[in-house]
């Protein structure tokens, strides 16, 4: 179809005004964000390419970092014997080395050598070893700790049970005989800590013991230095006393395993109910046992019986935590190496940072955008001035500003 010069001119008119509307709406097409980039093409060439050579270059002048990276495994807790040998003597104690172990199953061993390795003891040590005061500006041990603790990072593989400890220092013999002194120094604060289950059995009984032994040492001198008369004995027979100091020490042995219980059982849990009836009846047969042995004469025979009795506590007590402390110690025996080395650290070949060509690129397209971002916003600001209510709403913004610093 065919127009006539007339209607050619009315529609080059129509659509030259159409192209006016679509440019005063404000739409920005693809066409003109491309404009815009052509525009300033060197700009955003040249600036990130020297943004990115000079990142390079800094690259050069900074002091090289290297990583040395040992690798431990760490002890795994088993309980199966240790559960079973204290089952089998829990018969004599009433069920102490039961609950102690229980209890010490709860922890997570590491978490504990992790916890461990971060500590200021460990941390302190190595300061000193190392002369760190003399390379830090500042004096005080809290920034030495600080500045250590972020030259280390200490990663614990929860499915493969292996503990990694990463030095960055820029000696590479230095990093490495660092990452090996976290390691030696675990060792040493482990002999002075008890970690493992038997281990923390036997610290528990053995102060125990010590305490029972002293009462003992007691409880025989005062019976030595008590009178007795000839129908002492006969009044309380012998054998009485000793059943009623050998049920006194089986309720304090009770007493100890309800409290070790606690820490780790609720008021619901059925060992524990059954823990409480064992001793409200060892309670009952104590008053029992008590009722029948009462001296009824006065003076040195009722103070003889009363000395005997406790003699004979303490010393069951004695035998029953001996055999107690004695099974923790051949438990942590047992048990042998604590910690195994799978990977010592050795001096790094390479460089762990900084990586200048991965900076270098880092750097160059960081800045492209940034310059876009710039361009774009540059070229909006210059068409609202060009806009004259654009124009005056800048004018009015700027005053307002002004009167607020004013």
């Amino acid at each position: 179809m065919t127009r006539s010069p007339a209607e050619n001119a009315s529609w080059i008119v129509h659509d030259g005004e159409a192209a006016d509307e679509t440019q005063d709406s404000g739409e920005i097409t693809l066409l003109d964000l491309a404009l815009v980039l052509a525009e300033n093409l060197r700009l955003l060439i040249f600036v990130p390419l020297v943004a990115g050579l000079t990142a390079l270059g800094i690259g050069f002048l900074i002091t090289p970092t290297f990583t040395a990276t040992t690798r431990i495994l760490p002890p795994v807790q088993q309980q199966g014997g240790s559960a079973m040998l204290a089952a089998q003597l829990g018969a004599l104690t009433g069920g102490l080395g039961a609950g102690a172990a229980a209890m010490a199953s709860l922890k997570s061993p590491m978490d504990q050598y992790v916890a461990l390795l971060k500590s200021s003891r460990v941390l302190d040590v190595l300061i000193d070893r190392f002369d760190m005061r003399a390379n830090s500006k500042s004096p005080f041990m809290v920034d030495l700790r600080a500045s250590l603790s972020g030259r280390t990072r200490i990663d614990a593989g929860i499915k493969d049970g292996i503990i990694a400890i990463s030095v960055d220092d820029a000696d590479p013999v230095r990093a490495a005989q660092i990452a090996n002194a976290y390691v030696e120094e675990l060792l040493n604060l482990m002999k002075t800590l008890a970690i493992t289950e038997p281990a923390q059995r036997r610290l528990f009984f053995e102060a125990q013991l010590k305490q029972t032994k002293d009462n003992l040492s007691k409880a025989e001198i005062a019976l030595q230095g008590s009178g007795i008369g000839a129908g002492t004995l006969k009044t309380v027979p012998q054998a009485a006393l000793e059943a009623s100091a050998r049920i006194r020490a089986q309720l304090t042995v009770q007493e100890i395993r309800l409290a070790s219980m606690r820490t780790f059982m609720t008021e619901a849990n059925p060992d524990l109910r059954i823990a409480l009836q064992e001793l409200a009846a060892l309670r009952s047969e104590l008053a029992k046992a008590e009722q029948g042995n009462t001296v009824k004469s006065p003076g040195e025979g009722a103070q003889y019986v009363t000395r005997y009795r406790d003699f004979k506590y303490h010393e069951t007590l004695f035998d029953l935590i001996a055999k107690q402390y004695e099974l923790a110690r051949l438990d942590e025996a047992r048990e042998g190496t604590l910690i195994q080395v799978l990977e010592e650290a050795a001096p790094p070949e390479r460089k762990s940072r900084p990586n200048k060509a991965v900076n270098a690129v880092i750097t160059t397209f960081a800045v492209l955008f940034l310059m876009i971002i710039i361009v774009f916003l540059r070229h909006a600001f210059r068409n609202m001035r060009q806009d004259g209510e654009s124009a005056r709403k800048l004018l009015r913004l700027g005053q307002l500003l002004r009167l607020r610093r004013a």
